[in-house]
């Protein structure tokens, strides 16, 4: 295509309607402008990087051919979403991303009409989009349904389900296969760019409809074989034979980046009035910035960074992440025992699990984006006398509830959860908080349930669970960096159930479980302040609660407060429980639960988002003077 229009197309062309009012030579011109806007605006506010660029030409055809936002485009996971909001009205707003009070990381149905679903957890759209599918026809609706899901998405069981409901149901649906990882395809060409242009005509499938009539009237011997050599053709020449088999007419593989292979095909589909398509796409992940096609992670996500070198911003503390200490400490204890073994679902180096794969590949297991078989694995691996460590974000361990329930906790194995991601996380938002694992976890029987408090605590949990083998046990930890405290050389297994008290006073009890215990700290020394002797303690443990410790605070203190980083029914709920069991409720304390809130918060950077929570030391005092019945509620707390 043509590179000479010299006025810049994207701000001709803001939005898809104007977008297809260009001619198909301007078509390049315009996706490389994309591009580079693309890679200007998340240098200034990092995020997601990689794959959006990989979906740069994808994007700004699918715009072009289909009428959006009648016809609806499902971005799964929301990573390769970021050209899409540039394209789609939201230009103006793309460097307030991940910002508080700006746009979303992920697709978010409240953000834009051209956003219908919301995703950032994977391997959704298919089902969601057979669901507008099905709705449409129920309607006598017209319009178009397109799920772009990442091969990497393919990992998940719930993709193939919907798929073969869909092949099932027949449904006119379209599947764009995103293989950005060459993992499916072989090398794509011209041969197979004509192959896709051929299969995806309504000729050929016209045609491939004739010759199977034809060979149902055929005996039913030659019928077998003519259908069966019709399929294994196919599947020779596309590799599509698992899809059809699913139920899908195959289209591909073709040129995710070639605009002249993408028009005609995804017109063709467009325009097929056959049942689900599935159109497979071969792209580049971070296509069109050397530095990100030069890394071996091809930028999937970034902090902020300089555009022309490619340098990201680096954090300007010296205190460890936690991701790292808990990476590190499982390679301390799994040198001391060879049962020890890591489990990831796709997420290796979010999880410090690809640090334990380079001393120990052979006992390291990466199941791919897939909660549920990971969980089972990791019981069955503890049948055998393995210790399991199970490293999943506490939002995706959601996913896999149903199996860490039957699989793992009736059958009390000694499966070791590592829980990363542990309240709020900033940026990524809601859809990625740790806000409910204290609650689906607390509940059931025979949970050992642990927070670190620091990344010191974090070492010797570590070995705690290590030392766990008659029960299932969970640790969870925040993301990002620790308080900087000292750190242990060993770990150290922890007596079970049992807490600390971090410093002693006489009126207020702070009992923190998790990393809010800084902020307890600095709650303390205010209240010192007014005249209130705080005692600030670290229960460690949720499932079994230090009953001895617990019960003597409230005996003791005027005020009794709980702080956690989740929501309604986790820690604050369990000590409400114990110390009603065991009428303490009757005495002066007063007992009062601080717990994220019962909403949705917003991302937003993660201190301004435990400042709305009440989470932070101010809203600690806060709660005290509430709960004495003081007017200082309601001032202004002056903190160091």
């Amino acid at each position: 295509m043509s590179n000479s229009s010299k006025t810049p197309l994207l701000d001709a062309a803001p939005t898809p309607d104007l977008l297809r009012k260009l001619k198909p030579e301007q078509l390049r011109q315009f996706a490389d402008e994309l591009r580079t806007e693309t890679i200007d605006a998340v240098s200034v506010t990092g995020g997601h990087f990689g794959a959006g660029l990989g979906v740069v030409e994808l994007t700004t055809a699918l715009h072009y051919v289909f009428n959006t936002p009648a016809d609806r485009i499902i971005w799964d996971v929301g990573h390769q979403a970021y050209p899409h909001k540039i394209l789609t009205g939201r230009r103006d707003r793309i460097r307030t991303l991940r910002t508080g009070g700006g746009l979303s990381g992920f697709t978010k149905r409240a953000e834009s009409e051209y956003d219908p679903f919301g995703a950032a957890h994977s391997s959704t759209s298919i089902s969601a989009g057979l669901g507008m599918a099905v709705a449409r026809d129920l309607t006598g609706g017209k319009n178009n349904v397109i799920a772009v899901i990442g091969d990497g998405s393919m990992s998940a069981g719930m993709a193939y389900e919907a798929m073969n409901n869909a092949g099932a149901m027949h449904s006119r649906l379209i599947v764009i296969l995103n293989d950005n990882d060459m993992s499916i395809a072989p090398p794509v060409g011209a041969m197979s760019a004509y192959l896709a242009r051929l299969l995806s005509s309504q000729t050929y499938a016209s045609a491939r409809e004739v010759l199977k009539n034809l060979a149902h009237k055929l005996p039913k011997f030659f019928e077998d074989r003519a259908l069966r050599a019709e399929e294994y053709a196919r599947g020779m020449v596309t590799g599509g034979t698992l899809f059809e088999e699913l139920g899908f007419f195959y289209v591909g593989p073709i040129d995710g980046h070639n605009l002249d292979h993408l028009l005609p095909v995804l017109q063709n589909v467009r325009d097929a009035e056959t049942g689900p398509i599935l159109v497979h796409v071969v792209t580049q992940k971070g296509k069109g910035y050397g530095p990100a096609e030069a890394a071996a992670d091809k930028y999937h996500a970034v902090a902020k960074f300089d555009v022309a070198t490619g340098t990201q911003a680096k954090a300007k503390s010296n205190a460890p992440a936690y991701t790292n200490v808990f990476g590190q400490s499982l390679i301390k204890e799994a040198q001391k025992d060879d049962k020890i073994v890591a489990i990831t679902a796709a997420m290796p180096g979010g999880t410090g699990v690809d640090m334990f794969a380079k001393v120990f590949p052979e006992r390291t297991f990466d199941v791919g984006i897939a909660e549920q078989h990971a969980v089972t694995f990791a019981a069955g691996l503890a049948t055998e006398g393995f210790k399991p460590f199970c490293a999943i974000y506490s939002t995706f361990l959601q996913r896999g509830y149903d199996q860490v329930v039957h699989d793992v906790a009736i059958q009390h194995l000694p499966v070791r959860f590592a829980i990363d991601r542990a309240g709020l996380v900033g940026a990524d938002g809601p859809t990625h908080a740790g806000s409910f694992d204290n609650a689906y976890l607390g509940c059931l029987p025979g949970f050992v349930i642990m927070a670190a408090a620091d990344e010191a605590d974090l070492v010797h949990m570590v070995a705690t669970q290590v030392a766990i083998d008659d029960a299932p046990s969970a640790l969870r930890y925040p993301r990002g960096e620790g308080r900087g405290v000292d750190m242990p050389e060993v770990g150290v297994p922890l007596p079970i159930g049992k807490g600390r008290i971090m410093r002693q006073g006489s009126k207020v009890a702070l009992l923190s479980f998790g990393a809010r215990l800084g902020e307890c700290l600095k709650a303390a020394d205010e209240l010192d302040t007014h005249g209130l002797s705080t005692t600030v303690a670290d229960a460690r443990f949720m499932k079994p609660l230090d009953l001895d410790m617990i019960l003597k605070l409230a005996r003791e203190h005027d005020v009794l407060i709980t702080i956690e980083e989740g929501s309604i029914g986790g820690f604050g709920t369990h000590v409400l429980q114990a110390l009603a069991d065991h009428g303490a409720l009757d005495g002066r304390v007063r007992v009062r639960n601080l717990v994220l809130p019962d909403t949705y918060i917003d991302h937003d950077s993660p201190a301004a988002m435990y400042a709305q929570a009440g989470l932070d030391a101010k809203g600690i005092v806060a709660k005290v003077f509430e709960a004495l019945g003081k007017d200082k509620a309601s001032e202004t707390v002056k903190l160091a």
